[in-house]
């Protein structure tokens, strides 16, 4: 399954580019790298050469996808790793 904006939720997060549009540390507003890490509850964000991590939770990031595609997504729907996100949609469906 590729990436698009429907799905983005099941897939690994690693290798996309983000871009913060809002989050509880302001800091962190327009920071924009490549992800290279992704626990349950953070991201790892390669920029200009360093390291960041950050929490998921109450940010609002803009991921580009292998097709060029832009999407926003609430950092609260991407808690958890991929797969526990692909079994909680399951449950969703149902």
């Amino acid at each position: 399954m590729k990436h698009d904006p429907q799905n983005i939720f099941f897939h690994e997060l690693i290798g996309l580019e983000v871009e913060v549009v809002r989050h509880p540390d302001p800091s962190l507003v327009g920071l924009h790298g490549t992800i290279v890490w992704e626990g349950s509850r953070t991201l790892k964000v390669r920029s200009n050469g360093r390291t960041i991590t950050m929490l998921k939770s109450g940010g609002l990031f803009r991921f580009t996808l292998p097709s060029g595609d832009k999407v926003l997504v609430e950092g609260d729907l991407i808690i958890g790793d991929p797969a526990a996100r692909a079994r909680r949609a399951r449950r969703m469906r149902r």
